[in-house]
């Protein structure tokens, strides 16, 4: 594994720098900005324990699907019957959404902003934001959220907590097989009897309603900053799987955003744009590595 003194650093004309230099440029940005934005992709999620592309966990949860020859957890679309797809996602929310334990990755980026005015966007589904410390009001989750269901069709703008589906699901759930044995515990809409879906962004009829608050809270305390704030982008682990959601909102909101700074932490996509020069800094390490590094 390399280390934050041996992986380079990139400025935003995408020449080398030496990574402790990055580590001390964060460290020194952190301790200057009077507001921190957090902008979290999968990646943060990945360096935190919950990688969808690993294989080995993968067949650990599910070991009958790993005999059909899958091998992650990206299985939106995956051809199986109903009573295997429900399986999977009963095993795959409950761990990576419900799971008890604190992570230390998060809780030490949580430390490492400390008291500092701070918001955070986030497109991972998995609330870990919100069970590692941070104010749930000020976590912004445009793609939804595993904790909640939705319908389908959808007949209503409701939705219902995941945690009693997936109860249900679980005890009618046979590992060996991969299936959910009572077709009777498959969930349905309490209100019209269709199909329920985790209310989570995949297409049109994404009920979004109750993520929309926190958006314009969070755009209120953008507006609302001081002409003379300091604000830090901390852009962590965002590829271009859904580049509109965080990536390119980050790069136009410090454009436009004087006294704006952005860090991008990323190990497969860490360019920045040129046209911000000095007010963009790329790490191409894992969010473990580098936070871990900034820690006293």
């Amino acid at each position: 594994m390399s280390t934050v003194d041996d992986v380079p650093a990139l400025t935003a004309d995408n020449t080398a720098m030496p990574a402790a230099s990055a580590c001390e440029t964060v460290r020194t940005w952190l301790e200057e900005a009077d507001r921190v934005l957090i902008a979290a992709g999968a990646g943060l999620s990945a360096a935190a324990g919950y990688d969808y592309g690993d294989t080995d966990r993968f067949r650990e949860l599910l070991p009958a699907l790993y005999r059909l020859g899958l091998r992650s957890r990206y299985l939106l679309g995956a051809p199986l019957p109903a009573v295997m797809m429900w399986g999977y996602w009963a095993v795959h929310i409950d761990d990576i959404r419900f799971s008890p334990e604190p992570n230390p990755l998060y809780r030490t980026l949580r430390e490492l902003v400390g008291d500092r005015d701070h918001w955070v966007m986030t497109s991972n589904v998995d609330a870990l934001f919100a069970r590692n410390g941070f104010e749930a009001d000020r976590v912004f989750t445009p793609q939804g959220d595993y904790g909640r269901f939705q319908c389908t069709v959808p007949c209503s703008r409701e939705t219902w907590s995941s945690r009693p589906f997936l109860d249900t699901l679980l005890a009618a759930y046979d590992r060996d097989s991969g299936r959910v044995v009572d077709p009777h515990a498959l969930p349905r809409c309490p209100r019209c009897g269709a199909d329920v879906f985790p209310n989570i962004r995949v297409g049109p009829e994404f009920v979004d309603d109750s993520y929309l608050p926190a958006g314009h809270r969070l755009g209120r305390w953008l507006d609302d900053a001081p002409p003379d704030s300091a604000l830090l982008v901390l852009e962590i682990g965002a590829g271009f799987n859904t580049p509109g959601v965080i990536r390119r909102p980050m790069e136009n909101l410090v454009r436009h955003t004087p006294r704006a700074r952005l860090v991008r932490i990323n190990l497969g996509h860490p360019e920045v744009p040129a046209d911000l020069g000095p007010r963009a800094l790329s790490v191409p390490l894992g969010a473990d590595e580098l936070f871990y590094g900034l820690r006293p």
